[in-house]
């Protein structure tokens, strides 16, 4: 199995922490992975993305020219990257700040991340949402692996967001799993 990510949205919109997330969880199961951040003025609000591969073999690039799956929360973020997908490739996007565009290549998986985060009461985890929908459909890591990343990037200073954040991840693996 191996999987070529690229996550994507505006700076701020947490990422570089989603896909820290999975490379810890995914790390954790024993699988290689690398994770390539951007940096830059995106942390103004520009574009920001990272790259994220996960193998069950060695990963010898962290660059992800054409990518099996796009985490996208915005519209900037889909034209941008839209064509690094491979054919075929899986888009989770938000559809809450983005459009399916008509005739584009590949699977769109529509969830509305920024509704359901305004749902709970929080803007700051429709990204969990989003990962949760990209989850259940690509089975990147278990559950279990997941929770014990979250648990650890939260520590304790931030325990008191663990609930939200896993509420948000649920209704995102709902979506993912229909």
């Amino acid at each position: 199995m191996e999987q070529r990510m690229i996550f994507a949205g505006a700076g701020g919109q947490g990422l570089m922490m989603l896909g820290k997330l999975v490379a810890y969880a995914a790390m954790n199961e024993g699988r290689s992975v690398t994770w390539f951040p951007s940096y830059g003025a995106e942390v103004r609000g520009g574009t920001a993305h990272c790259h994220l591969v996960i193998s069950d073999t060695e990963v010898y690039s962290p660059i992800v020219e054409k990518a099996t799956a796009l985490l996208i929360m915005n519209e900037p973020s889909l034209k941008r990257f839209l064509p690094r997908l491979q054919p075929g490739g899986l888009i989770v996007l938000n559809t809450s700040l983005a459009q399916v565009p008509v005739g584009a290549n590949g699977s769109f998986l529509a969830v509305p991340a920024t509704d359901i985060a305004n749902e709970l009461g929080n803007i700051r985890v429709a990204n969990m949402a989003m990962l949760g929908a990209l989850n259940a459909r690509a089975k990147l890591v278990s559950e279990g692996a997941f929770t014990s990343a979250v648990k650890e990037s939260l520590g304790e200073s931030k325990k008191a967001l663990l609930d939200i954040n896993l509420n948000a991840y649920r209704r995102g693996f709902e979506i993912g799993a229909r």
